[in-house]
């Protein structure tokens, strides 16, 4: 993840709570059958306790999680495709339930309201929310 993207997503589990782990390995490489890795920007296991982990997986059979894609700009297609294959790569690994979001630093309605029709999650994060309580504040009461 990028300077732009990190504190998003960090911020966001912050928010929501659980276990993270940044750069969710969800696919091993294999290039003999053409395998390559797929790493999701994060992925919350709801329900765990407190903390984070940076790179590789976790165990997250018969777990309730949340994949997380982040991008530090306006909502686009190739943020919803990877918000909606992260959900469907996270599903190979046999959680209970996975809710899938993106989060962007602006939004786009037309984007948005075909990401809700996919149960899409969109969650915009401008730039001047970084180190200001005030806007996490109430971003957190729009999220929790």
């Amino acid at each position: 993840m990028s300077k732009k993207e990190t504190w998003r997503t960090r911020l966001y589990w912050e928010i929501v709570g659980g276990f993270l782990v940044e750069e969710f390995n969800a696919t091993k490489l294999d290039r003999a059958a053409g395998i390559a890795r797929r790493l999701i920007d994060g992925v919350i296991i709801s329900g765990e306790e407190f903390g984070s982990q940076i790179g590789g997986t976790r165990d997250i059979k018969g777990r309730d999680i949340v994949a997380i894609q982040t991008k530090g700009t306006r909502l686009s297609m190739g943020l919803m495709g990877q918000a909606l294959f992260s959900r469907d790569l996270l599903e190979n690994h046999n959680p209970r339930s996975v809710e899938s979001v993106a989060i962007c630093a602006s939004g786009d309605s037309v984007l948005e309201e075909i990401a809700n029709k996919h149960d899409i999650k969109i969650v915009i994060i401008p730039d001047g929310y970084q180190n200001n309580e005030k806007l996490i504040t109430e971003l957190r009461s729009e999220l929790t």
